[in-house]
This record gives structure tokens, sequence and C-alpha cells, in this order.
């Protein structure tokens, strides 16, 4: 017979548990993205451009952030459509092409570059800003190629810092605050994406907990936490405290947050979501060394650098990617010992670096992208301007007639030092044979 015990237990267990308090969500836009379960790529700058997002995507990220972006940059450039490759670029004059000397034969430099089909509803756009009207402005011009716009608020670089942006923001929320709240009143309703945000940790958790409240009530859809001061660097490691804080704050609001900061893989960042209550991760350094990371160990888990580093390769030259950059992300992700390191650090072109890492199927394709970005055996040296030849040969004019001059005054010099020399002797003998003069007498007599 069972006891007065078991029978509460067992109409308890029979009893279907009471749901959970409905927790309220602000509104996703049409065109936007909820960050709700999802591991993404990290905004980098250098390693966060389009062929090292296209592998993030390849090997399972969810979704993919572009380096920061900085208003300024935007504003005035130009948008086209690559008639070679497909891809949306974003596009100015260099600075110094605005005089007309300069002008002749200048190329626009390519500052943002995206694939429109596979980074479709995928990308979200960072934009360094220190201004609500010139973050709109910039905004404006990118919101309809991309998922979502996301302020930098905890890059601790110089260059974002002195500028008044990235980690800066932090210590003048209010401005942080009004920058955000002017992207969600003139970004969402005109293009149907969400704004959100990427801060730091503040120096205590009062001071963290007083930002993000005053951050989720903007309107944004996403938070993201990356869990290091200002101060720290990458080499420090992670402070996890104050996110359990922040992922409550966060959920109280409907804003999906999202941790940064030492996430290293798929399955070690599900560990982490279900510990600290966040809603999804962010991998960065991880990423960079090999993308691969993204997939987790049930559907393959990390793939070889040499797997990884060859569709890279391949993403870099369907894209026409600048040669610098991807040389930079070859180095990141090849381990320093292995044998072809060295040999693609002296790499000058794709042609290069097919032979180096031993892909001779992609030669065509090495050779035909050196063709297009003046590479190799495609490469063309400029001559000199002429007015630069023009002002070197008047320097050497100058340069020769000054040399003649000094040449002129040291032959007078010596003319005249030789005529000195002739004339000594004469001087001498007139001197040996001139009579001295008598003294005069000291008084005369009368």
């Amino acid at each position: 017979m069972a006891t007065a015990e078991q029978t509460t237990a067992a109409a308890a267990a029979a009893t279907p548990a009471a749901p959970l308090p409905r927790v309220p969500m602000v509104p996703i836009p049409p065109r936007g993205v909820d960050y709700r379960g999802k591991l993404v790529l990290a905004p980098m700058v250098r390693s966060g451009e389009l062929p090292s997002r296209l592998l993030a995507l390849h090997y399972g990220a969810d979704l993919v952030w572009g380096p920061e972006t900085v208003d300024h940059s935007l504003i005035g450039a130009a948008r086209r459509v690559n008639p070679r490759t497909g891809m949306v670029e974003y596009t100015r004059q260099p600075s110094h092409s605005h005089s007309p000397a300069n002008s002749a034969g200048v190329h626009e430099s390519v500052i943002y570059r995206l694939d429109p089909a596979r980074e479709r509803g995928k990308l979200v756009f960072q934009l360094g800003t220190a201004d609500p009207a010139r973050a709109v402005a910039a905004a404006r011009f990118v919101a309809p190629d991309v998922a979502g716009i996301d302020v930098n608020a905890g890059c601790p670089k110089p260059f974002s810092v002195l500028g008044g942006m990235g980690a800066a923001l932090l210590q003048t929320p209010e401005k942080l605050a009004g920058i955000l709240e002017a992207l969600v009143k003139e970004i969402v309703p005109e293009f149907g994406i969400g704004i959100s945000v990427k801060i730091r940790l503040l120096e205590t958790a009062p001071e963290t907990e007083a930002l993000v409240r005053r951050l989720v009530r903007t309107g944004i859809t996403g938070l993201t936490v990356h869990c290091r001061t200002t101060p720290m660097r990458p080499r420090e490691r992670a402070i996890r405290g104050q996110l359990g804080m922040v992922a409550a704050v966060c959920r109280e609001a409907g804003v999906a947050c999202l941790m940064n900061g030492d996430v290293e893989g798929r399955d070690q960042a599900d560990r982490l979501v279900a510990e600290f209550g966040v809603d999804g991760a962010m991998i960065a350094t991880a990423a960079e060394k090999n993308p691969s990371c993204f997939r987790s160990a049930a559907d393959g888990g990390m793939a070889s650098w040499e797997d990884a580093v060859e569709r890279y390769l391949r993403y870099a030259m369907e894209v026409e990617n600048k040669i610098s950059n991807t040389k930079f992300l070859l180095a990141q992700m090849i381990p320093g010992k292995a044998a072809t390191y060295k040999e693609v650090h002296k790499c000058k072109s794709y042609v290069d670096f097919t032979r180096a890492l031993g892909h001779e199927g992609m030669a065509e394709m090495a050779r035909e992208t050196d063709k297009v970005l003046g590479l190799g055996e495609f490469e063309v040296k400029p001559e000199p301007k002429p007015k630069n030849k023009q002002k070197n040969q008047q320097q050497q004019q100058q340069k020769g007639g000054q040399q003649q001059q000094k040449g002129g005054q040291q032959a007078s010099k010596k003319r005249k030092h030789e005529g000195e020399e002739r004339a000594e002797p004469g001087k001498k003998m007139a001197e040996a044979v001139e009579p001295t003069p008598a003294a005069a007498p000291a008084s005369v007599a009368v």
C-alpha cells in the first residue's frame, strides 16, 4: 500500500508543470534577424573581410559581423556591383586623388565588400560612430544590403577611442544611447532591420548594470557583451562574473544577449550559453585561426588547416580580395612550424600562393585573379610622374650650377693666392734697400 507521501509525489508528477512566465521580446523587424540561438563571427579588423566571412558561413556560423567601418568613410562613398564577381562593393576615391595632378590613372578604393547571395540575411554591419546624425546617414547607405546595424561601443584601439568611438562611448552612456535611439527611430521603420550594440564590461558590476539598463531601453534588438574591460587585452582571460547579471537585465527587457570572449567552438558555446543564461555566443580569435570551429563535433568537428586554407584561398580569388589581406589571413591559419609558412610569406601574387601551397589545380584561376589585380607577371610599375621628373631635373640643374659657382670661387681664390706668392719676394727686397728714417731730435736750441 502506498504511503501518503508517495501518493502526494505521484499526484505532483502527474500534474503538468505550470508554464513559465512569458518573457517579453523586442519585436524583430521584417528584414531583421533574431540573435537568439545563434553562434556568430565577431567583427574583426582584417580578419572580418569577405573571404573570412564566407568561410565561417561554410563551416556553420549562423551570422557574421563585418569589420568595424567608420561613418566618415561611408559619407560620400559609392555603391557598385562588380561585373566580374557579382559582389557589392562600397568605394571611394583616395584622398590624394582630388588634386588634378594626381587624378590620372587613380582607381577607386574598395572600403567594404559583401556577397549579396551567400550573405543574404546573415550579415550584420558594424558601424564606428560618435554622432547620431552621421550614424544615421552612414546606416542609410548600407541598410539595403545588410540584415542589421551594430554600433561598436567596445573597441579599445586608439584610432577608435581618439575619435570618441568604440570603448570611449562607454564613458558617455547618454551619447551612446542617443546614437542607438536615432538609429532605431530612422532606420528600423525605413529599412526593416534591427539595431544592436556591442559593449565591454565596466570596472564594477553596478556600473555595468546601469549602462545595460539604459541601453536596453533604446529599442535595440540585441546586445553583445565582451567579457573584458577596456584596458584588458586578448591574452588576458575573459572574466564572466558579471555575465549572468547582464543576461538577466537583457532578458527582462526582451533584448537578445550574446557573449564574447574566449569562446572557442560550437560545443563549448552551447555549454556556456546554458551555464550563464545568455542567448548566444560570438567567436573571434579561434575563428581567425580556423573557422571550422563553428562546426560541432557531431557534424565533423574541426577541419585540418590545409582544408581550411584551400577553401579560403578559393574564396579570396572568387571575390578579388586584396592580396595583403589574403597573406595576413594565411599567416594566421598556417601553423608557424609548417614547411609552407615561410614560403607563403615570400609570395607576391595568387599564382605564388597556389605554388607554395601545392594547389596547382587553381593555377588558372590564380592567374586570372593576378591579371585583374595587376599582380605577378601582370604588375605594371608606375613611371615617375612628369611633375616629379621636372622637379628632379631642376634640382640637378641647380645643384650643377651651385657646384660650378663653387668651383669658380675656388679657382679665383687659388689665382689670388698664387699672385700673392709671386709678389711676396719683391716686397721683401724693397724692404731691404729702403733706408730707415732718422729719428727726430727731442728739442731745438734757439
